[in-house]
């Protein structure tokens, strides 16, 4: 048997969200592997072996998959949201130009990326259009990068006037972190500037409320939480944020 390798977006929670080809990607594969959480959103069945693992061992588990494919399984990794975006596929391609060195053969696995629906865009359409003219997208955690380059790059957005969707905003072991963007955010762009919370979107934890950054408080955002940032241009209209097409 051949094997292959897909790295797998699952979307933001909801089943609804799963796409068609994410979904017969799980239903061909042999084994499935990711993070705890993830790994449970894919229903067990006859063949089909799952492998969780801890949410810091990303490496771990993309030389385990792509032993799995080279040993002629049908293996699916698994990530929320879309693989690419703060994800695996990133952690898959390190992990294979890593084995390429002992193993030249693992070039010759199928891979596949298979996009997801992102939690920014989920939590943009429940908003309504924050995110409609130029933004970008910041993971606030400090586990990869330190935390002068994550400021560094939060102040060039925010004086560049981007929507800004931040990502692991806030967690028990760093809760000072997002205390400190939302302080940098209130002195580069002032205190009327618009923000949504945006927790576990599309699951029945959802929960969004949008606030100006002067009420924004540290509290209001843990993990699970999306926080979609305006641009001067961004306003409310009927309950609906959203950023005009146009340049301001």
């Amino acid at each position: 048997m051949t094997g292959a390798l897909a790295i797998a977006g699952l979307g933001p929670g909801a089943e609804a969200l799963v796409t068609p080809e994410v979904a017969e990607a799980l239903a061909e594969a042999t084994d499935v592997v990711g993070y705890f959480p993830y790994v449970a959103r894919v229903p067990e069945r006859p063949g089909l072996t799952r492998h969780a693992s801890d949410n810091r061992v990303e490496l771990d588990r993309a030389r385990l998959a792509l032993d799995l494919a080279a040993a002629g399984r049908r293996v699916v990794i698994v990530s929320s949201g879309d693989p690419g975006v703060f994800a695996m596929a990133s952690a898959v391609f390190e992990a294979l130009e890593a084995a390429l060195e002992d193993a030249p053969d693992y070039g010759h696995l199928p891979i596949r990326v298979l996009p997801g629906i992102t939690a920014m865009l989920a939590a943009a359409a429940r908003a309504g259009a924050p995110l409609g003219h130029d933004f970008c997208a910041i993971n606030l955690s400090d586990n990869l990068k330190p935390w002068a380059l994550i400021e560094r790059r939060l102040r060039a957005a925010a004086e560049a006037d981007f929507a800004i969707a931040l990502y692991n905003p806030r967690s028990k072991a760093r809760p000072e972190g997002f205390a400190r963007a939302l302080d940098l955010l209130r002195e580069t762009c002032g205190p009327e500037r618009l923000v949504t919370f945006a927790r576990a979107v599309t699951t029945p934890e959802e929960r969004i409320e949008t606030v100006t950054l002067g009420a924004a408080r540290p509290e209001m955002a843990d993990m699970r939480t999306v926080v979609l940032i305006g641009s001067s241009a961004t306003r409310r209209v009927v309950g609906h944020v959203y950023t005009p097409r146009q340049a301001s």
